[in-house]
């Protein structure tokens, strides 16, 4: 076994939960937070159906990275990532949700002390308790001005990498929901593949009627055949063919740039990382993001190069995608106001 591969899964069960609440292929509610300025203190809530937003929005974008648990130096690394993904928020012009893959406990603790985060920010999760596993997750940020209907997550049942899909339903108006999917699929090559029953089982929830539109987005390690027809297995769209993007080329790749050398020239580039949508959706723009970003530290800077052998100190070895999608229904109403 490679060793690297060791190390991961030697890292997921050094923490592995004894047992847990929730059925797997099952939806399993969970709550949210907040930051509350008065008690100074992130304050979990409760997800109302019933929320709507104080206006029409129709247009949001989605934004989703993975940063790598291996390495080294997380704070370091998750604090240049923070930067970097603050100054996208800044600059686009409508709602932005940022999904995050391979998560840490410290790295959730980095991300509520932002003070962007804790103003425009509602957070899927502050610690490791919904997590399928008690060491890495996912995480997703929502913009406060989209009202929370559900948050919820499916853990997956054929896993040995302790992944899960987690959902969070958002009020665009006139009763359309939006359900938006952050996802890490299993890493690795599998006899039998899990990923395809994993994006299945993610479609089935995207596919509910009661929502108007979803999206799914995260690292989906595409690094076998079969996973360049997974959205159209399951009855979805992928952001970056649809506007004109091809498999197998440098415009596509989001991983293997930013990867140590001797794990590029062995694997190549590839395009791990997706979104995929569904529904009453159009997606109006998509491109990827994060090449070349470092930790700001030069001793970080060293260390990377020196013991992960990789070409700079980049915080990650994923680049992020990013996609702005339209709501067409919303956009009728919003113009006949």
């Amino acid at each position: 076994m490679d060793p690297k591969i060791k190390r991961m899964i030697d890292l997921i069960n050094s923490k592995k939960k004894p047992s847990h609440p929730w059925k797997p292929q099952e939806r399993y509610d969970q709550s949210y937070y907040a930051f509350s300025p008065d008690k100074s203190s992130w304050e979990a809530l409760s997800p109302s159906r019933s929320a709507s937003p104080p206006s029409l929005i129709t247009k949001f974008s989605i934004m989703s990275w993975n940063i790598d648990f291996m390495l080294p130096f997380t704070n370091e690394r998750m604090t240049a990532a923070l930067k970097h993904l603050e100054s996208h928020v800044n600059s686009n012009p409508h709602p932005t949700i940022v999904m995050l893959q391979e998560m840490l406990e410290t790295d959730l603790a980095l991300i509520q002390e932002q003070p962007w985060v804790r103003q425009r920010y509602s957070l899927t999760d502050i610690n490791t308790k919904y997590w399928e596993s008690g060491h890495y997750g996912t995480c997703t940020l929502i913009p406060k001005v989209l009202p929370v209907n559900a948050v919820f997550r499916v853990h997956y049942e054929q896993t040995v990498m302790e992944r899960d899909a987690l959902f969070a339903d958002l009020a665009f108006g006139n009763g359309r929901i939006i359900r938006i999917c952050n996802s890490h699929l299993e890493s690795l090559i599998a006899n039998p593949p899990k990923r395809p029953h994993q994006l299945a089982t993610a479609a089935r929830f995207m596919h509910d009627p009661a929502v108007g539109g979803s999206v799914v987005g995260g690292d989906f390690n595409a690094i076998q055949d079969f996973d360049q027809t997974l959205h159209t297995d399951n009855g979805l769209q992928d952001a970056y063919l649809t506007l004109g993007g091809s498999e197998d080329s440098d415009g596509g790749y989001t991983w293997g740039q930013m990867a140590p050398t001797k794990q590029r020239n062995q694997f190549g580039c590839s395009r791990m990382d997706k979104l995929f949508f569904c529904g009453g959706l159009r997606c109006d723009k998509f491109e990827r993001f994060g090449l070349g970003v470092k930790a700001e530290e030069q001793h970080v800077q060293d260390s990377l190069v020196k013991e992960e052998g990789m070409e700079e100190g980049w915080v990650t070895d994923h680049l992020g995608v990013k996609a702005e999608f339209s709501i067409p229904d919303v956009e009728k109403d919003a113009w006949k106001m």
